[in-house]
């Protein structure tokens, strides 16, 4: 995992770093491998590369964050990256798998409302994607729209949305 975080940091080819991005993913399966990952710095370095410029490594970069938020700790370092993620997901092509792999991140971050006020301005381009996107991107918006309104400090902000 070492290895992996450190070629991450080490190279600027896009096709070696989705690969390595991809195997971190994988690994982040195991929760033992979630806390190594952590303990090398590694959702920092995971989470730098949401700002690259190629869309396939911000994609996987997310991929490989969502695996890694299943537990509290790797969360609390992963919550400073939500509004980036609700960036990428705001300008991401719609019903793209950059997009979906954003809403994906987003929908683990909001099953507790722990993170909800970072997401409130994005309220609105939920609710577009609701209504513009496809099936799977209506049902990944769904999943966050509940989680959001799960928490009565959001109900304001759920109603007052423009469409």
């Amino acid at each position: 995992l070492q290895k992996l975080l450190h070629l991450l940091q080490a190279t600027d080819d896009p096709l070696i770093q989705e690969q390595a991005l991809i195997t971190l993913g994988n690994s982040a399966a195991f929760s033992v491998n979630q806390n190594i990952i952590r303990n090398l710095n590694g959702l920092s370095i995971i989470g730098g590369m949401l700002s690259d410029c190629a869309p396939k490594v911000k994609e996987k970069a997310l991929n490989a964050l969502n695996n890694l938020s299943m537990n509290i700790e790797n969360q609390e370092v992963i919550q400073v990256y939500i509004t980036q993620v609700c960036r990428n997901v705001e300008s991401a092509p719609l019903n793209s798998d950059l997009q979906l792999a954003g809403l994906r991140l987003l929908t683990n971050m909001s099953v507790t409302s722990d993170y909800h006020h970072k997401m409130v301005d994005f309220i609105r381009c939920f609710l577009h994607l609701l209504s513009a996107g496809t099936e799977r991107t209506q049902v990944q918006v769904l999943k966050v729209l509940v989680n959001l309104s799960a928490n009565t400090a959001m109900t304001r902000h759920l109603l007052r949305a423009e469409v």
